[in-house]
């Protein structure tokens, strides 16, 4: 059995042809000490063929069908023309790395065996280790520049795969939301901390973080505390109670004087804390845009920041379309599911899709059922976001009115519309949202074309004319034959019938022949005695005679 090494590199493919293969297999730590010496590594192996390819794109192609694990039609033809054709007996052998594409070599090449176990991996790791020196007139830095020209587009491509619909945009700018929140909170609490040692009272008068942090920058000091900062405190809290409780908490504050230095970096502190929030409203404009363009359905459905998780857990808006609602509705529980499923216990009802706003409006009996109607239009939704054609919210605004029908019929009884109608009326709307910008067009048309319609529809009116007539002298042909063929079944299925009688009345015939014939043989039998006793009775006399 002969042992052939297949190696793909980035210049073409090479078949190299190994020397007492059983040999090799049997001394594998030698293979292992010799593949660091070319000398030695030269007696193990030597160069079948060399197929380079012949453009960059050509390389691409060929390497993206050997990273799927299929065959390229190169590969093939090189194999078929390199590898020799043997019996059963001695089957060439063909070593690759891959295990998925020796599946899919073999599929095609019936004359041979491919492994990717035993010495194999040895083998490619010395090839690869001397492959240009292997290959006559290759270089090294040739080599080099192919693979990295190679990996380059390679990823390119990869990149490139989902161009249409950039939902890692919105995977990456949902997770830096969420990671804001965190720190906004943390920061926040650490500038309460602070400057509460200086103004303790603040804090139970301004909840929130970015107007405390606001107040913060106003008043920095309680002494500056006068009636000048009534304008700027009523224009950030909007509330003129608010502030007279603030100055007179400033009057008469409990807490400790603080040094210039200190009140300076609280300060720089409140303004990053500021800046921060604002980055957040401007990066959540930006997750607006992002979903309405990649997702709209979902987004009009459930919002933009839960649709956001809902793609951002499931990895992918194609792998949110391909899950099942059943898996849309408990995803992001999968701890409470598994912990469930180990205790014997109540299994989850929701998952990410709990803080959307049909949830917290349900009762509580109704929570898990309008939970599951809701994951059920998720993931409507998201299949028709991610393989429609055309980008349109209307699906998401009808599914949307659905779950508000469904939340009435939970609490009042009022039966909600069909799916199946609502669907039918969200593709009318699509539909006459495609046609109007066409019915625009044909009213700007110049009258010379309206003309030449005219002209174009008083021709084919001429021509049905006279299809017309052809037809109706055709018709009457037509109905003289369909007469006479008429009459023709007629008499043939008289015929049949009158045969399909005869046969009734012979079989009736056969019949009572049979049951007279079976009649007489019962009498016979009852009639004449048994052959038996006939035999016994001329035994006796027999004997009688002989006494």
């Amino acid at each position: 059995m002969v042992l052939f090494v297949l190696f793909e590199h980035a210049s073409g493919y090479a078949l190299f042809k190994s020397i007492a293969a059983e040999e090799i297999g049997a001394e594998l730590d030698e293979v292992q000490d010799a593949v660091q010496d070319l000398a030695k590594f030269g007696k193990v192996l030597k160069l079948q063929a060399f197929q380079p390819f012949k453009t960059g794109a050509n390389a691409l192609e060929n390497m993206t069908s050997i990273s799927e694990g299929l065959l390229h039609d190169d590969l093939e033809n090189f194999l078929e023309a390199n590898v020799p054709r043997g019996k059963k007996s001695s089957k060439a052998t063909v070593g690759v790395a891959d295990a998925r594409l020796g599946a899919a070599i073999q599929e095609k090449l019936v004359n041979c065996t491919v492994t990717a176990m035993g010495v194999v991996p040895e083998l490619l790791r010395g090839i690869r280790l001397h492959f240009h020196k292997l290959v006559a007139g290759l270089e090294g830095s040739a080599a080099a520049k192919a693979q990295l020209g190679l990996g380059h587009s390679y990823s390119r491509a990869k990149v490139k795969f989902n161009v249409h619909r950039i939902d890692n945009m919105i995977i990456q700018s949902i997770a830096l939301l969420d990671q804001l929140d965190k720190d906004i909170n943390t920061f926040s609490m650490r500038m309460k901390e602070w400057y509460s040692y200086h103004f303790p009272e603040l804090v139970k008068i301004v909840g929130d973080n970015q107007t405390y942090a606001r107040v913060l920058l106003c008043i920095p000091s309680r002494k500056e505390l006068t009636d000048e900062k009534v304008d700027e405190l009523e224009e950030i809290l909007s509330d003129s109670d608010k502030v007279k409780a603030i100055l007179e908490a400033g009057r008469t504050s409990m807490g400790m004087d603080i040094n210039p230095l200190d009140l300076i970096n609280i300060q720089h502190f409140a303004k990053r804390v500021v800046s921060l929030v604002e980055y957040r409203k401007s990066l959540q404009d930006y997750l607006h845009k992002k979903m309405t363009s990649v997702a709209p359905n979902l987004s009009t459905l459930i919002g933009d920041q839960v649709g956001a998780r809902l793609i951002s857990h499931a990895g992918s808006l194609t792998n949110l379309a391909k899950y099942p609602a059943s898996t849309v509705q408990i995803l992001g529980a999968e701890k409470a599911l598994f912990r469930a499923l180990k205790t014997r216990g109540n299994t989850p009802k929701y998952g990410l899709i709990y803080h959307s706003s049909f949830i917290g409006r349900a009762s509580a009996k109704n929570k898990g059922r309008i939970s599951r109607y809701l994951a059920n239009k998720c993931s409507i939704a998201s299949r028709i976001d991610c393989f429609a054609e055309m980008q349109s919210a209307v699906f998401g605004e009808k599914l949307r009115e659905q779950v508000e029908e469904r939340l009435d019929f939970y609490e009042t009884g009022k039966t909600p519309r069909k799916n199946i109608d609502v669907m039918k009326e969200a593709a009318a709307a699509v539909a006459a949202a495609d046609v109007e910008p066409v019915e625009a067009d044909v009213v700007k048309k110049k009258k010379g074309k309206k003309r030449k319609r005219a002209a174009a529809a008083e021709e084919e009116e001429e021509q049905t004319e006279t299809t017309e007539t052809e037809g109706k002298e055709t018709a009457v042909e037509t109905g003289d034959e369909v007469d006479a063929a008429k009459k023709k079944k007629k008499k043939k299925r008289e015929s049949v019938g009158a045969v399909e009688e005869e046969v009734k009345s012979a079989k009736k015939k056969k019949k009572k022949k049979r049951e007279s014939a079976v009649v007489v043989e019962e009498e016979e039998e009852i009639l004449s005695p048994p052959k038996s006793a006939k035999k016994k009775k001329k035994r006796k006399s027999a004997s009688a005679a002989e006494d």
